[in-house]
């Protein structure tokens, strides 16, 4: 398996390593230093009590032999951490180095326990409030807008990712199709129905004899001239005009009675036609093939293609315009959602709750089935590693306290060395 170091799998650099080198090497300076220190104290002393100086010499040197002792006894623990003590093959050292896969399994197991179990969690996001600190932060202006240009930027991306022909090919696909494999009939009759049993087509019906009685009073010559064409060759001039104003008024009168009259015989005949021709749509075969052969006809017709052909790329330009500019309706009308959304999660309890309950059910989702993954991470990452190289690291990180372990082992044990000497003493 190939080896790799901390960094090369994405650890933060650490800030102002080669200080940490520096007050790592310092440290061990002066741990060495006590070291030598109760060394030369030994080496006095013993010359000392040889030349015959008085017994507290012995007291003195006593405490420097156990402080020499505590403090070799401490570098080759602190040592045996991360080398071999002087390279030498004794075993149970270069814990670090060796044990590095046990101690990633062991970390994985200890995450995955104690803060990857789903009452943990659970307990950490009821804790939080989310939905309340969300809608706090996503409630102020500044905020709202970073999320709008966030989003902004994820729609220009994802359109500008997307290949128009295979959007055109999806559109084609998701709604052309459908239009098409879908009968008109029964679903327009459906709506027709509803709508004459409104009475909602009513202002149509009004609209319709206004203007029909209008084109009639306003286009007098037009009637006259109509009647007379159909007249009889024979028939006298004066004739054909006394026939044609005869024509013209009772066009006039009428239209004016279906215009007044909303209960007039034409009205009623034209809400009685609508109601069956609804019904027809949905029942009657015939007129239900027909329908089918004016969808037909829509969608072949070259504006309509032309129209379908060109709708991602008219989509794409609104979306991109409307994301590029800060002051368009869609980024306003997308920021002030957010802010809304943010009040009401602060203010709406119910509603605060309800995304309380999402995030820590998601979560939970989470853990339950996927806390072994993720405590993989840890120790396939760790696995990875090269063991010299992590040995290092963690040297450098944590090496500098552990030398004061050197120093209070030489410390405690000269205390140590004097306490027993002078029980030996006094009992001796």
């Amino acid at each position: 398996m190939e080896q790799l170091t901390p960094a090369d799998i994405g650890l933060p650099p650490v800030p102002d390593q080669e200080g940490k080198r520096r007050a790592l090497r310092r440290m061990k300076l002066v741990a060495l230093a006590f070291l030598l220190g109760a060394t030369v104290i030994f080496l006095l002393t013993t010359w000392a009590q040889s030349a015959g100086w008085p017994g507290w010499v012995g007291y003195v040197r006593a405490a420097a032999e156990a402080g020499m002792v505590g403090a070799l006894a401490d570098w080759f623990a602190v040592t045996a951490l991360f080398r071999r003590p002087l390279g030498l093959p004794i075993p149970h050292t270069a814990i670090i180095p060796s044990k590095k896969n046990m101690i990633g399994s062991s970390l994985g197991e200890f995450v995955g326990t104690n803060f990857l179990s789903e009452q943990v969690v659970r307990d950490k996001l009821q804790r939080v409030q989310v939905s309340r600190r969300f809608g706090e932060w996503l409630a102020k202006p500044e905020n709202a807008e970073r999320v709008t240009s966030e989003l902004a930027t994820v729609v220009r991306g994802v359109v500008t990712v997307l290949k128009d022909e295979d959007v055109q090919a999806v559109m084609e696909q998701a709604v052309v199709r459908r239009v098409v494999e879908q009968p008109w009939g029964p679903p327009l009759g459906k709506l027709l129905e509803q709508v004459f049993a409104d009475g909602a087509h009513y202002k149509l019906v009004d609209l319709m004899c206004d203007r029909a009685y209008e084109w009639v009073r306003d286009n007098h010559a037009t009637v006259l001239r109509v009647v007379s064409d159909r007249a009889p060759s024979w028939s006298p001039k004066f004739v054909d005009a006394m026939l044609a104003d005869k024509v013209y008024g009772e066009v006039l009168s009428f239209a004016w009675a279906v215009k007044t009259d909303v209960n007039h015989p034409m009205r009623l005949a034209l809400d009685k036609f609508l109601g069956e021709f609804a019904q027809d749509l949905q029942n009657d075969a015939e007129t239900m093939a027909r329908a089918e052969q004016v969808k037909q006809q829509i969608l072949d017709h070259p504006d309509v293609q032309k129209l379908i052909g060109s709708a991602w790329s008219t989509a794409k330009g609104m979306l991109l315009n409307a994301a590029e500019d800060p002051s368009s309706e869609l980024r306003r009308r997308v920021r002030e959602g957010l802010r809304n959304l943010g009040e009401r999660l602060v203010s709406d309890e119910g509603l605060g709750g309800k995304v309380d309950g999402w995030v820590q059910g998601a979560a939970a989702y989470v853990v339950r089935n996927y806390s072994t993954e993720i405590t993989t991470i840890i120790t396939d990452t760790v696995e990875r590693w090269d063991a010299e190289e992590t040995s290092r690291k963690v040297e450098l990180q944590v090496g500098r306290d552990l030398q004061f372990i050197r120093i209070n082992g030489t410390v405690v044990g000269a205390l140590a060395g004097l306490v027993i000497y002078t029980v030996a003493q006094l009992l001796f």
